[in-house]
């Protein structure tokens, strides 16, 4: 039923969420409406960035960036490198909560009014990350976001994301 009503990405989305897996689950219907909210935000904001075009920007350098999108580029690296650590603790909760945080820090990113070229950088790189870490929680919508948003053929097939020592 609850694949029926929302989706197999949205119900995978909230078990990982709601609890680690060592954990019993306990249901609440608030926290599936939450995973489907994230689910929608991730989708505007990917079509948001669409608008601008797809095309792969210059490489990012952490001391080109003006003082706002170094620390949204910092914060995207920085949870990062923290996710792949839960991951390999198979805390796939808190790789959610990161998955999430992320997109906070894109979204901020993208509002703050800087540079256009290297805000495009930025959210490129990020949303880059943030659909690889997503592609075990979410396969069905990070795949498609993938492909749509031109970064390749197929997400499995690109390389796991590691945070830039120069971004941290």
């Amino acid at each position: 039923e609850l694949i029926d009503h929302y989706g197999a990405d949205i119900a995978r989305f909230f078990m990982m969420f709601t609890s680690p897996p060592e954990q019993t689950l306990e249901w609440s219907d608030s926290g599936v409406e939450g995973a489907a909210r994230f689910l929608r935000r991730l989708w505007t904001f990917a079509c948001d960035f669409s608008q601008g075009g797809t095309e792969p920007p210059q490489a990012l350098q952490g001391s080109a960036l003006p003082a706002e999108l170094a620390a949204a580029r910092r914060e995207v690296h920085a949870v990062l490198k923290q996710a792949n650590y839960d991951m390999t603790r198979h805390q796939f909760n808190t790789v959610a909560s990161a998955a999430m945080k992320i997109l906070n820090a894109l979204e901020s990113a993208q509002k703050g009014g800087a540079d256009a070229v290297l805000t495009g950088a930025l959210l490129h790189e990020g949303l880059s990350i943030l659909l690889r870490l997503l592609s075990p929680i979410t396969p069905h919508v990070s795949h498609h976001l993938w492909r749509e948003l031109q970064f390749g053929a197929d997400i499995l097939a690109a390389p796991w994301p590691e945070p830039a020592d120069a971004a941290l």
